[in-house]
């Protein structure tokens, strides 16, 4: 048991470290290469591929009929609003800005928790709500104001933080009666019927120009494909398996720490453009403000379990 706790972490933090990488990756791709849509269409469809691939070979389980609503309702939140949501308001804003507002994640959770799993909210976790949503609120209306930096993207990363935050609620109760593997696998087959039906996707994927693409750019979006997605997905459900989702979204915290160092690695090694100009101090004052907020909700949450 102890052995799987430990796993589950490790896991965790390292989905979250290559989400970290990747804000600052994908901003690289977009829009010059790909438009937002047709990114996620290359995600989805790359790990629907794997997906299936590996579970055929592993995996023999068949869904009874009345999950496979959960499991629609799991594709559309945590794969296909999460990531057009999260594409284009990362094409708007900052990679900085996105990684800071994917914090609320955690607070999110609280909420949605209480409607959907009925856990308690308490006066402390009512407190760490309030002044989480104050840094989000003021890192908001800050926005606009920066190089790079973009109201409407940054609310479109706030919704992408929302979605992810239901799908993570409502894939919890999926893990208690399948594997982590075959959830994972339909979660994504919806999303992949989600994201074809979204207009712009087949319109904009024959508008490509490929033979613009350097082996620079291919092996960004195999790393987004295949890293960020397939493994990062695959990662996170295995962990909801020994954690809970507010535990699980906690290590979202990681994220701006990890957007910061991958935009000064990358920029140092010639990986990407210069995105560190979008750091100020009083972006970081509103990121530790969420923080603080998000770690009193946490510590209610310990309280709560430590008690029963």
């Amino acid at each position: 048991m102890k052995s799987s706790f430990v796993k589950a972490h490790l896991a965790l933090f390292f989905v979250n470290a290559l989400y970290g990488a990747n804000h600052i990756i994908a901003k690289g791709v977009m829009p010059q290469f790909l438009t937002p849509s047709v990114f996620i269409l290359f995600r989805v469809v790359g790990a629907v591929f794997l997906f299936w691939i590996v579970k055929l070979l592993t995996i023999k389980e068949k869904i009874e009929r009345k999950d496979y609503v959960r499991l629609a309702a799991c594709g559309m939140f945590g794969v296909t609003i999460n990531q057009l949501c999260f594409f284009y308001g990362l094409n708007a804003s900052s990679s900085i800005n996105a990684g800071i507002i994917m914090t609320i994640n955690p607070i999110l959770v609280v909420f949605l928790s209480f409607f959907i799993l009925k856990e308690k909210i308490t006066l402390q976790k009512s407190i760490g709500v309030l002044i989480g949503a104050a840094g989000a609120i003021l890192l908001t209306l800050k926005a606009g104001t920066g190089s790079g930096d973009s109201i409407f993207g940054d609310f479109l990363l706030f919704i992408n933080a929302a979605s992810y935050a239901l799908y993570l609620v409502l894939v919890k109760p999926l893990m208690k009666k399948y594997s982590p593997l075959t959830v994972i696998t339909y979660v994504f087959s919806f999303g992949l019927i989600y994201v074809l039906l979204y207009p712009p996707t087949l319109t904009e994927l024959f508008q490509v120009d490929f033979s613009s693409f350097t082996s620079e750019i291919t092996l960004k979006i195999l790393f987004i494909v295949v890293g960020v997605t397939f493994l990062a997905y695959l990662l996170t459900v295995y962990a909801l398996k020994s954690v809970s989702p507010s535990t699980s979204s906690s290590y979202i915290y990681f994220q701006p720490v990890f957007v910061i160092f991958f935009a000064f690695l990358f920029f140092a090694i010639d990986l990407s453009d210069d995105y560190t100009q979008t750091i100020t101090w009083e972006k970081v004052a509103y990121m530790l403000l969420i923080f603080v907020g998000v770690f009193i909700t946490s510590m209610s949450n310990y309280r709560q379990k430590t008690l029963r």
